[in-house]
């Protein structure tokens, strides 16, 4: 029973943690535009690289 006690006050510190950090992540812009990011990773940055075409 002391150990549960123990694990308690220790998981309610943990998830107060991680909810700070979430509230963080959205104050920051992180979730702001998840579909743009989606589709930027099917994009051809190396033609960008290599300047205008002749």
């Amino acid at each position: 029973m002391g150990v549960i006690g123990l694990l308690i006050p220790i998981a309610l510190f943990l998830g107060f943690i991680g909810l700070i950090a979430f509230y963080w992540a959205l104050k920051s812009g992180q979730f702001e535009d998840p579909e743009g990011a989606a589709r930027r990773i099917l994009l051809d940055d190396d033609l960008d690289d290599m300047g205008p075409k002749e």
